[in-house]
């Protein structure tokens, strides 16, 4: 299939699959493009636009009956893709959906949509810009109330009204730049130079002020809480306890975990990747050293570290949570300062740490109705304050509209007007076929 970038079109008309996987009680059949229209007329009489009509759909080749079902009509350019849009929907069983399937592939410039062709499409034909169509992708792939609210808000165009913002205000400060540059003799536009500097410099603060928020990633991968101590200190007892499952293998034999576990949970919504590590000591065993050697990269890697050891020998590179645990046996009731005291086994204590993790995940994750950038965003957004600023500090107001001028091409690529094209099959790889 052809690869589409904004403002180009496709002679092919796709169609798929667009609801789940049958049986079901209704499948939603989908077909975009310049033979939608004439295509229906083939299976049945088409309604108005924008009106469900119960038709007779008949097979063009032999005239048999293949279903009866609602079809819609979507005219461009005011359609999901931006094409003209036909949709069936039929009953959900497989025979049925197979023959309509079946039926349309028999049609002569008609043929099966690609994994998230019809977004590509959409994104293309200017309907969504690249940072809806990663909302959108995060939302199918959403499985936390958190996940599903953050990527909502960028689906819904959140981000993109944001930066529609911010370019009407590059693009008034380039104005002024070339104003500047023409009338560079005349007083009042040279008393301005100071002012448009400035205002450079502030929306290059903004920028910097969205910079420091919270990444999207911790949300949308999960937070990952990395449980770690030395051998024996009842780390996969916690992580079992804390997952409500027999994932660790758990004996009295010390150097039993060799290797990371990584136990996808929610909490409270959140979503968390709970990992289960070796325990630290000095082994001669060479698995086991390399199962130490995973665990301290794991520490590195931790959001959050619940440390089951001494406190001066907790690794510090990421916020730590100190753990006394086996607290229902004799003598260990009561744990070291600034530790939470618990049992795997009677769980006592447990819901306090989670209280904690859960406290302690906010500092890393976007408030509830605050945007968040992904790191491919991000960058964008840094290369266009970098430039804003060298503008707002340029001495020459020539150097200055040039920064500025880079500074839209910046917000080009934040929206995937310009210079994505590396990256836009990996994202539409991850929709599934019939959207």
């Amino acid at each position: 299939a052809a690869r589409l970038m904004p403002g180009e079109g496709s002679p092919d008309t796709i169609f798929a699959l667009s609801s789940g996987r049958p049986p079901a009680a209704v499948a939603i059949v989908r077909t975009s493009g310049v033979k939608a229209q004439a295509t229906a007329r083939l299976l049945t009489r088409l309604p108005p636009p924008r009106e469900a009509a119960l038709r007779t759909l008949r097979d063009p080749r032999d005239g048999k009956l293949l279903d009866q079902a609602l079809v819609l009509r979507f005219d461009r350019p005011e359609s999901a893709t931006g094409e003209d849009i036909v949709e069936y929907q039929c009953h959900g069983g497989r025979s049925v959906v197979d023959a309509l399937l079946d039926t349309l592939g028999a049609i002569d410039g008609m043929r099966l949509a690609e994994p998230g062709e019809f977004t590509r499409r959409a994104f293309a034909n200017g309907r969504i810009d690249l940072t809806e169509a990663e909302g959108l992708a995060d939302l199918l792939e959403a499985e936390t109330e958190a996940q599903r609210r953050s990527a909502l808000a960028h689906a819904s165009g959140g981000l993109r009204r944001q930066i529609e913002q911010w370019q009407r205000r590059l693009v008034d400060l380039s104005a002024r730049a070339e104003a500047a540059i023409d009338y560079v003799d005349e007083d009042e536009v040279e008393s301005g130079d100071g002012a448009l500097r400035g205002d450079a410099l502030g929306l290059a603060a903004e920028l910097g002020e969205w910079l420091e928020r919270p990444r999207i990633e911790p949300l949308r991968d999960g937070i990952r809480v990395v449980v770690a101590g030395p051998t024996n200190a009842g780390k996969s007892s916690l992580v079992n306890a804390i997952s409500q499952s027999d994932r660790a293998i758990v004996t009295a034999i010390p150097g039993t975990t060799r290797d990371t576990i990584d136990i996808p949970i929610a909490i409270g919504g959140v979503a968390f990747v709970l990992v289960d590590t070796a325990g630290l000591r000095d082994s001669g065993d060479h698995v086991e050293q390399i199962g130490i050697a995973r665990a301290r990269a794991e520490h590195a890697r931790a959001d959050i570290l619940l440390w089951l050891g001494e406190a001066e020998d907790c690794p510090d590179q990421s916020p730590s949570i100190f753990v006394h645990p086996r607290s229902d046996q004799p003598g260990r009731a009561k744990g070291p300062p600034g530790s939470l005291a618990i049992s795997s086994h009677t769980r006592s204590g447990i819901d306090a740490l989670l209280e904690q993790v859960m406290k302690t995940s906010r500092l890393l994750l976007p408030g509830e109705d605050m945007l968040a950038l992904n790191r491919r965003q991000a960058e964008a957004v840094s290369a266009v304050r970098y430039e804003l600023g060298a503008a707002g500090g340029s001495p020459d107001i020539l150097l200055c509209a040039e920064h500025l001028r880079h500074a839209r091409s910046g917000f080009d690529r934040l929206t995937g007007r310009a210079g994505v094209e590396d990256m836009l099959d990996a994202l539409f790889a991850r929709f599934c076929l019939g959207k």
